[in-house]
């Protein structure tokens, strides 16, 4: 058959002046079609595979795809974020659970046929590790698996590891107007890479990162058993909860605990460009925010503006605050402690929670919350971001540097976040997240581009920025942040990664918490199956 399909090709194919009957196309073709066949043949083994293991009530039809299948291409573009990643490295399949039993199967079969597994939620991966990769690789991709189940009398809530944070924070407000969960402003974000990595957003202040408020969980391991917080132990219930999930496992449901929100909290924005006075305001935030009392919040975001078209572009900082109360406690608060922005009772709005949802998402706060049920699309353009935190104040002199820099690319950002407050009372060792107490402040750079050309250029001057602020954050290790996923801090080597290699970017995002994730990985994943290029690495006897 294919020796037939070959004859016809050199019949009928011509390129220019060069015919197709030459025997070297000609074995070009019949290699073509013999990897056809070879695919097909692997691919249906693969899924017998699949449905060898599954219960005869759960085998369906529909949840793998192959690179031939017709869904293929838009499954696996739906939740890509970053466009310097949309023509990388493809999964050899994509594979939609809609249970447990379907990852159970995916994980026995994935070892059986010698792939790598990748878990995707929603595709927000700094570095796309969720959907990427060099070696031959599936990707679990959970978005079926993204029920939320809330339980207001108990305070609680079980949540599908494929939900996104805005699908939680509206399944709590159906239900009531006085309960919320401390986790990040983007609706779009995927609980279950957000909470393994962390999490924190604009109350984690009063109540703690999103890991924090982790009662339960549910996962597959490497053999394919269930596991929940009892049967898995005390140590990998402590990993999964800001170590990252994926190098543990599958994590396919969340029990969380709700926090009480009151029923009327308040916002204001207040704008100030470097020639109304931004680097003083910055100055006096660092050394204040901190401090402030736990049920407010006021981060700083540093970008470039163009006041109005008969100026030159120029540096300025938003210092956008939430208030877990009403206007009258709010002005009592930052009158008296930072009297310098200039706060009035017309730059307040008070509003419910989820409102304040909306709000620090970009959508008007007369917008229904169904609004936060959508799941986004794929994004237009391409992103670098990086981390790093703050223990002393930045100098006058190191912000007017930084100012210079950011200047420089328009469409760059940085977001301060302010620590203290509940941050301080949580133990560095709590949970795999290690930043707490001695930290002022936290920030995010960014930077985004849409033309493929400037990829270079782009990411070369968020190198130099980053060079450039090493003097005035944390050192030993200079500390950054999962969530943040930076593989310029350091990569693992396939398929053997030693710990010395990947202690250069594990201490940076763990601190002194790094060596017991190792531990753990090494007990709970000995081969090492759950492997990325930045995943937790098993210490092996030389």
């Amino acid at each position: 058959m294919v020796g037939k399909i070959t004859r016809a090709y050199e019949r009928e194919l011509k390129d220019g002046d060069v015919k197709m009957t030459s025997p070297k196309f000609g074995m070009s073709i019949l290699f073509f079609f013999l990897c056809i066949s070879f695919c097909s043949s692997t691919d249906q083994s693969f899924q017998q595979c699949f449905s060898s293991h599954l219960p005869p009530s759960k085998i369906t039809y529909d949840v793998i795809f192959t690179q031939n299948s017709s869904q293929y291409s838009s499954i696996l573009q739906s939740s890509i974020r970053n466009l310097r990643f949309s023509n990388a490295s493809k999964p050899r399949y994509l594979v939609t659970p809609y249970n447990e039993n379907h990852i159970q199967a995916t994980i026995i079969c994935s070892k059986e046929h010698h792939m790598h597994v990748r878990v995707r939620s929603a595709g927000h991966d700094y570095e796309g590790l969720s959907y990427i990769s060099d070696v031959p690789f599936i990707v679990i991709d959970l978005f079926h698996i993204r029920s939320v189940m809330v339980d207001i009398k108990n305070e609680f809530a079980w949540v599908g590891a494929g939900a996104t944070l805005g699908e939680l924070y509206y399944s709590i407000s159906a239900k009531s107007n006085v309960h919320g969960f401390p986790a990040g402003s983007c609706p779009t974000v995927g609980v279950g890479g957000h909470i393994s990595g962390g999490g924190f957003g604009t109350i984690f202040r009063k109540y703690g990162l999103a890991a924090d408020n982790v009662i339960d969980a549910k996962m597959i391991d490497v053999n394919g058993n269930v596991l929940d917080r009892k049967s898995m132990g005390e140590d990998l219930f402590w990993a999964i909860r800001g170590g990252g999930g994926a190098s543990f496992g599958v994590i396919f449901s969340w029990k969380l605990k709700l926090v009480r929100v009151p029923p009327t909290v308040t916002v204001f924005k207040t704008l100030k460009t470097l020639e109304q006075g931004a680097t003083k305001l910055v100055q006096k935030w660092q050394n204040i925010a901190y401090k402030f009392h736990h049920d407010l919040f006021v981060h700083a975001v540093i970008q470039v503006t163009n006041p109005n078209s008969n100026q030159n572009p120029t540096v300025q900082v938003s210092f956008d605050c939430l208030f877990l109360g009403t206007t009258e406690r709010l002005l009592s608060s930052i009158q008296r402690s930072f009297p310098e922005l200039g706060v009035t009772q017309e730059n307040c709005t008070e509003m419910s929670w989820i409102q304040s949802v909306l709000y620090f998402a970009g959508h008007s706060i007369a917008e229904s919350a169904d609004v936060l049920l959508n799941r986004g699309t794929q994004s237009t353009q391409s992103f670098k971001g990086k981390s790093d935190y703050v223990k002393e104040a930045i100098p006058k002199m190191g912000l007017e540097g930084l100012f210079k820099m950011v200047a420089e690319e328009e469409t760059s950002k940085l977001i301060l976040t302010p620590y203290g407050g509940r941050m301080k009372q949580i133990k560095s060792s709590a949970t795999p997240f290690p930043y707490r107490s001695e930290y002022l402040y936290g920030i995010q750079y960014m930077i985004s581009w849409d033309v493929a050309e400037e990829t270079g250029k782009r990411i070369g001057w968020m190198r130099r920025l980053y060079k450039y602020m090493e003097p005035y954050v944390s050192t030993a290790p200079r500390a950054a942040y999962f969530n943040y996923r930076d593989l310029d801090l350091g990569r693992n080597s396939y398929p053997n990664t030693s710990y010395v290699e990947a202690s250069q970017w594990g201490l940076k995002y763990f601190n002194h918490n790094f060596n017991r994730l190792v531990r753990v990985k090494t007990l709970a994943d000995p081969h090492n199956f759950f492997w990325n290029e930045q995943s937790i690495p098993v210490l092996r006897l030389e």
